[in-house]
């Protein structure tokens, strides 16, 4: 259940602003609309998603690191 947080392009994903570095969500967070959920790097260029959703992170679907296909969803938040 939940708003499904889906990739808007073919990339990897990372959960993190750089290696080592906490992730931006974790399940469990609180997330305001516009706040950082992950970037998926396409082509060199590092792409931020967004939160359009205010609401609690109830799921992640994808692994630190992974491949991500255009509208795979990648987590999904319950609304506030």
């Amino acid at each position: 259940s939940g708003v499904a947080i889906e990739s808007p392009m073919v990339g990897t994903f990372y959960s993190s602003p750089k290696p080592g570095a906490p992730s931006f969500v974790k399940v469990g967070d609180t997330v305001a609309v516009g706040q950082v959920l992950c970037i998926v790097e396409a082509m060199k260029l590092m792409n931020e998603l967004e939160s359009e959703v205010g609401g609690e992170v109830v799921e992640i679907l994808v692994d630190n690191g992974t491949p991500v296909e255009f509208g795979q969803v990648l987590m999904r938040v319950k609304p506030a």
